[in-house]
């Protein structure tokens, strides 16, 4: 598959493609939105909010979630405000999200199915990761929403100023409902 991408990538350039793409850095709507990785998002997401190439800085993984106030989507989201202008951030969940009920328990049958061993498991465990916590899901996807909202809200670093509002998106049709 990989190397179909690349093929295709070449064409891409050679036919001079990404002309309709060409913008800066800076998202000229001053809007993050964090996201779910889920396939189903890749298209609908920006169409359903009306955001073009350039409008937001899109940050997505398992669930859209902020698990940790210094985990990686948090640094994403104070990069955008603070290097790229952002004033506003949109938490997007979607509705039957696989990250809702996800668990550690899950996640360890399969690792040892594919070749992880227990000791490799126990040595993460002793360098102080929380596994259990970590590969953790949701059980209620408004919550989680609430949640990662106010996070963000109230991280040390985040500028009184911000705007943070949360949602959850039909993975289907795309209409939003605010949850507050």
């Amino acid at each position: 598959m990989i190397d179909q991408i690349i093929n295709h990538n070449k064409t891409f350039v050679a036919q001079k493609d990404y002309e309709k793409f060409i913008t800066d850095k800076y998202p000229a709507k001053k809007l993050a939105v964090l996201t779910c990785m889920d396939t189903r998002l890749t298209e609908l997401l920006p169409a359903a909010l009306g955001l073009k190439n350039g409008d937001a800085k899109i940050i997505k993984n398992a669930g859209g979630l902020v698990i940790s106030p210094f985990d990686s989507a948090m640094r994403s989201l104070i990069v955008a405000i603070y290097e790229l202008g952002v004033e506003e951030i949109m938490v997007v969940a979607h509705s039957n999200c696989g990250a809702c009920h996800m668990s550690y328990d899950h996640f360890h049958h399969e690792m040892i199915a594919r070749g992880v061993t227990e000791e490799t498991l126990h040595t993460i465990r002793m360098c102080g990761v929380d596994l259990d916590t970590w590969l953790e899901g949701f059980k209620d996807t408004p919550s989680s929403v609430r949640k990662t909202v106010e996070t963000i809200k109230t991280h040390p670093l985040v500028p009184k100023g911000i705007v943070v509002r949360g949602f959850i998106i039909d993975s289907v049709t795309g209409a939003l409902e605010e949850i507050s």
